[in-house]
């Protein structure tokens, strides 16, 4: 019994914790939607602007995909997007000719900073203990 109970804690718990995580991303697409991000196309920005501080600082696509909740094909589908929009550019790596380099632009480092307090702001919101319940 005591077994079945400790499952059933676990379980619930694993449940609280997919559904606070679903709130947050909802409330952080709700706030980005209308700057044209969502929360993975953040996510990728703000991972580019910490790894790769200095303007034209390039970051190997493969570092970012273990950090994103994204398959590899649908992070370069993202990458591609932010690509189109002028907010990212890639070049292939000289030495490995596999490997693909990716660097925030001037126009997505500018978002970028533009949305930062937002998203920290939607975090805050969501993840205090204060946070309101479903």
């Amino acid at each position: 019994m005591a077994a079945r109970t400790a499952g059933a804690r676990l379980e619930e718990q694993w449940r609280d914790i997919l559904s606070v995580h679903a709130r947050t991303l909802c409330e952080i697409d709700r706030v980005l939607h209308p700057h044209g991000l969502g929360a993975s196309d953040f996510e990728v920005l703000d991972i580019l602007a910490a790894e790769a501080p200095a303007q034209g600082d390039l970051c190997r696509v493969h570092n970012i995909v273990g950090r994103v909740h994204l398959s590899q094909s649908a992070l370069s589908r993202l990458i591609g997007r932010l690509e189109k929009d002028g907010l990212v550019v890639r070049s292939v790596c000289e030495e490995d000719r596999r490997g693909v380099w990716v660097a925030l632009t001037e126009k997505g480092r500018a978002l970028h900073t533009e949305v930062l307090p937002l998203q920290r702001e939607a975090l805050a919101r969501m993840l205090t203990a204060d946070a309101p319940p479903d």
